[in-house]
């Protein structure tokens, strides 16, 4: 990981499984900037269409991502102009691959971008899903671009019942479809030490309260958390669990 400002460091970590599916079709990285102190991405993609068609897709996401990251100029160039041409020039790519493919691969996206001076944006389609905690308590999250999303803000059920809809796998938006993506962006105007960042695929989210998730990613450092958050989400699953995925960035004192 890069050198920081004095006062804080950024620790990182990530975890994948492939749960109970036969295929792995999530994908996630963090990447630290390769010229800039203190920038760091966190970036998971879920990937679905065929068995391979799934997988191809994230794999887009992410190397467009660090391709994108790697170029990026902060000085002169905007922050959630970086992220929204992450979630243009993915679309597209993922888009040609099923041009040129029998699948018809899609993609959900969630990235978190901190930048040198603790400002936090994110980007997101689909439902895979960002949080942001301040010690063991949850300050925002994403809230998912799904049909059962949709019903809750519309008042018909509520979250405790989303959980186990069985239409939860419905998305109303997400990369590689036939309509332009149509992604939520939001900014955190300054981290403070003690706060953690998490995107995160449905496989990990859907088997957590966000007090729990909290408690772990404030007690535990960000590798020992995201084994503990893996196991535990193949625990509850029960043989049923989907791929699960997450990146997880927390600010820490320097001593």
């Amino acid at each position: 990981m890069s050198r920081t400002p004095p006062g804080y460091r950024l620790s990182a970590a990530t975890g994948i499984h492939r749960g109970d599916r036969l295929y792995q079709q999530d994908q996630v990285q963090v990447f630290a900037h390769p010229r800039q102190s203190g920038w760091v991405l966190g970036i998971v993609a879920d990937g679905m269409g065929g068995k391979s068609g799934g997988r191809k897709a994230a794999d887009q996401v992410i190397l467009t991502a660090q391709q994108l990251f790697e170029r990026f100029v902060p000085d002169e160039e905007d922050e959630i102009d970086l992220l929204r041409q992450i979630v243009s020039e993915s679309h597209l790519m993922i888009r040609l691959t099923a041009i040129s493919a029998e699948e018809e691969p899609h993609s959900t996206l969630a990235a978190f971008l901190i930048t040198g001076a603790r400002r936090c944006f994110w980007i997101h389609t689909g439902d895979s899903r960002i949080y942001h905690f301040r010690g063991p308590n949850m300050v925002s999250r994403s809230f998912d671009q799904s049909y059962v999303q949709r019903l809750v803000d519309e008042g018909q059920i509520t979250e405790e019942e989303a959980q186990v809809h069985p239409q939860s796998n419905l998305l109303t938006a997400c990369l590689g479809t036939v309509q332009e993506p149509t992604p939520v962006e939001k900014v955190i105007e300054r981290l403070d030490v003690g706060d953690s960042l998490m995107c995160c695929s449905d496989g990990l989210w859907h088997y957590f309260t966000p007090a729990e998730l909290g408690t772990v990613l404030h007690s535990l450092a960000p590798r020992d958390g995201a084994e503990l958050l893996v196991s535990k989400a193949r625990q509850r699953a029960k043989g049923t669990g989907d791929n699960l995925s997450l990146a997880i960035v927390r600010v820490d004192p320097l001593d």
